[in-house]
Parts: C-alpha cells; sequence; structure tokens
C-alpha cells in the first residue's frame, strides 16, 4: 500500500468514529445535561472493556503482531478501578453490572485475543488512541461539571502519568501500525475490525442513552 496503514486506518473509519463520537448519550454527558450517575455507569463499562483488553495483553506480549503494541505506561484497569471506588465506593464491584453491548463489545475483544491478533491491534488502537485524544475532553468536562480535583481521582482514568508527551507517543504508536508485519489483505481486515469497534463502542452509547434518556 502506497498510504500509510495509520492513515489508512484512521480515514476509513471516520465515519464510524464521528458516530461513535456524536452519539447522543456522549452529547448530553460532555453538554452538562446528565449527572455524576451517568458517568459513573459508564466508567463501569469501561471497566468490562478494559479488563478484555489487557487481560489478553499477558499472553500477547511475545506475538510479532500484537506484541509491540502492549505498552504498560497505556494499561488503565488499575486507574479505572481508582475512578470507580471514587465514584462507587469501596464496595464497587458488588453493583458492577455490564450491559447487554459492552458483554458483546468485551466477548469481541476476548475473540480476537485468542485467535486473531491483528483483531486485537484494531481494539487497541481505537481504544488507546482514543483515550489519549478525545478522551481529555471527556476529563476536562467531568472535572468542571462534577468537581473532581484536577487529574484526580475519578478522572484517572484519563491521566496517563507515565507518558510525558501524548504527541510525540502517539507518532510512535503510529509508526508501529505503519511497520505492523502483515500482508495488504490483512491490513485490510484490520481496518473492517476497527470499524467493527467503532459500532461496538456506538452500541454501548445507544445502550447508556436508553438508560439514561432526558427528560422532555
Amino acid at each position: 500500500m502506497d498510504t500509510p496503514f495509520s492513515t489508512l486506518i484512521r480515514t476509513a473509519s471516520h465515519e464510524q468514529h464521528t458516530e461513535a463520537e456524536t452519539s447522543t448519550f456522549m452529547s448530553d454527558l460532555l453538554g452538562g445535561r446528565l449527572g455524576v450517575d451517568a458517568y459513573a455507569r459508564y466508567t463501569e463499562q469501561l471497566w468490562f472493556v478494559y479488563r478484555a483488553l489487557e487481560d489478553a495483553a499477558r499472553e500477547l506480549r511475545d506475538d510479532p503482531v500484537a506484541g509491540p503494541f502492549i505498552q504498560p505506561e497505556l494499561m488503565r484497569v488499575a486507574e479505572l478501578e481508582r475512578d470507580l471506588a471514587h465514584l462507587r465506593g469501596p464496595d464497587w464491584r458488588a453493583g458492577l453490572r455490564p450491559l447487554a453491548a459492552t458483554r458483546a463489545y468485551a466477548a469481541r475483544v476476548e475473540e480476537c485475543a485468542r485467535g486473531w491478533p491483528g483483531g486485537y491491534v484494531a481494539h487497541h488502537y481505537t481504544r488507546y488512541l482514543g483515550d489519549l485524544s478525545g478522551g481529555q475532553i471527556i476529563r476536562d468536562k467531568a472535572e468542571k461539571a462534577w468537581g473532581f480535583a484536577r487529574k484526580g481521582d475519578g478522572v484517572r482514568f484519563y491521566v496517563f502519568e507515565s507518558i510525558a508527551n501524548p504527541a510525540a507517543f502517539k507518532r510512535g504508536y503510529r509508526e508501529l501500525l505503519d511497520g505492523v508485519a502483515v500482508d495488504d489483505l490483512e491490513k485490510q481486515r484490520i481496518v473492517d475490525e476497527c470499524k467493527r469497534a467503532f459500532a461496538l463502542n456506538t452500541a454501548v452509547f445507544r445502550a447508556l442513552g436508553e438508560e439514561f434518556p432526558l427528560s422532555a
């Protein structure tokens, strides 16, 4: 392919990415029209997805395709658990409940991790690069809307303390994508899985929107 793979994967999934970002639930959340409980419920759903990603990471560290992307400074589960303890209290695990859409999302991540490293890369890319980019908008809004300390408990998920220069880190990540050791057919399959990842994420937003509808 003449086009760098990082460019191809970004442009090919742009429509699905935009659909996820502009979902009714996310628009209402970022617009300050939903309460902190909706934010906490969203954070719970993230925990299930990132558990699937990071449980699989241990098995894929030495994989020639997925392994280079598994970097400890990206790991989010510990930060999510710290946020949930702040949002829900010390017994936060007792109330955890995945939405059906979340179960489907996590199951797809697990399926790719078991048998298709390229598919795992697609999910890794859509989540972690999103966290380093648009996720910072969510952090800023959450701090202002609900009074969380700047980069403190409640928004730890969005704070990458081990990444001093996010822009440089993202450039390095895209270089990894450009150098991924697969053929053009496999790259297209990864692009298609990236689109699927965004669709799964959008389904979670849709379900959350049904759970937290705005009153007329």
